[in-house]
């Protein structure tokens, strides 16, 4: 497998630049302060973000980490979902939750909920890196 694949530490990098740097996050997420996590089959990684900057990633987090949601989903699911072009239901996370049922929130989804837009925005930058 290539080093910059999903959910690696290149992955991430490359990433946390995208948001960290989009002018669309600088405007809608400054509210934003919660760590999150990402499943995919056995890897679990958690997003740590305050004033809608991504401030670190926990790429082995231990049990005790903390994170208020997350969301679980097969790494083809997660494939589908960052590919430059996604199969329908597979365009946009809300889509994913309500359609495509090996897709799950876990935790405190009303955080989630009330971050929608700006997490909405920092779901979508997962795609650009395709």
């Amino acid at each position: 497998m290539m080093s910059d694949t999903f959910l690696s530490p290149e992955w991430f990098d490359a990433y946390v630049s995208r948001v960290n740097a989009d002018p669309e996050m600088a405007a809608i997420a400054k509210w934003f302060n919660a760590s999150w996590f990402l499943i995919a089959d056995q890897t679990r990684k958690v997003i740590c973000v305050e004033a809608g900057q991504i401030t670190n990633i926990v790429h082995a987090p231990r049990i005790d980490t903390r994170a208020v949601f997350g969301f679980r989903a097969p790494m083809a699911t997660w494939q589908k979902f960052i590919s430059k072009k996604p199969p329908p239901l597979h365009n946009d996370f809300f889509a994913m939750l309500m359609r495509v049922p090996e897709f799950t929130i876990e935790g405190e989804s009303l955080v989630a909920m009330q971050n929608a837009r700006a997490l909405q925005r920092m779901m979508n930058l997962m795609r650009e890196g395709a």
